[in-house]
């Protein structure tokens, strides 16, 4: 059971991943990915994934002192966490 521990929090964040990768692999491809029309806009559009998984981590860490967890796996599924919520705000604000 103990390989279930390491190994669930990997399953999950690249089943994140995948699921992210691929959605905006169809919207590459479609053509349908956001465009703004400043400059400002777009860079702010282009950093929502990147800021997600950043704060994803910096939660995850901060749990990790909270609770007894360990960190490389809040870190990982913070990361995970935090890259499923920028992709959610990607396509709010495109």
């Amino acid at each position: 059971m103990e390989w279930m521990r390491i190994l669930l929090p990997l399953i999950i964040v690249s089943g994140i991943a995948l699921f992210v990768v691929n959605r905006l692999k169809v919207k590459y491809d479609k053509g349908t990915l956001g465009k703004k029309k400043t400059k400002y806009a777009q860079d702010v559009l282009d950093s929502l994934l990147p800021i997600g998984m950043v704060f994803g981590c910096a939660i995850g860490v901060i749990l990790s002192m909270v609770f007894s967890m360990h960190l490389l796996s809040t870190l990982s599924l913070g990361a995970g966490i935090g890259l499923l919520l920028g992709y959610f705000g990607y396509e709010i604000y495109s």
